[in-house]
């Protein structure tokens, strides 16, 4: 199952939970004063590390490399529409708050974007 490329514009490789090489779809969106990073589930395509659980170190790794202060971002899950015939795989966009402790996204808390959100977001 290939996630469409139309979910991200380069596959960004990331160590994952125990330095696991992994990848994920990367999006940047800059609109106005603020700068959105989408991170895209690949599924099988994906070696290691899903998105959510690399959660803080994800984002940081994302920041580091991309010279982006992950106190400002919006940061952004998506798992994308895979055209499947099971429910896990139906598509969804999660919002991710966080807190900064000692230069690491903590306390991760996650909120489901509504389709009108999704589509202010990447449109």
């Amino acid at each position: 199952m290939k996630v469409p490329e139309r979910y991200y514009d380069e596959i960004f490789p990331f160590a994952g939970q125990w330095d696991m090489p992994s990848a994920c779809g990367l999006k940047i969106i800059r609109k106005e004063d603020k700068t959105y990073v989408i991170v895209t589930e690949l599924y099988q395509e994906n070696p290691g590390t899903s998105i959510t659980y690399a959660g803080g170190s994800l984002i940081k790794q994302i920041c580091d490399r991309k010279n982006l202060d992950m106190c400002t971002i919006t940061y952004i899950e998506c798992n994308p529409n895979t055209n499947s015939k099971l429910s896990f795989y139906d598509e969804e966009m999660f919002e991710v708050s966080y807190e900064v402790v000692e230069g690491m996204p903590t306390n991760l808390s996650y909120r489901q974007l509504s389709q009108e959100e999704t589509q202010s977001i990447v449109e």
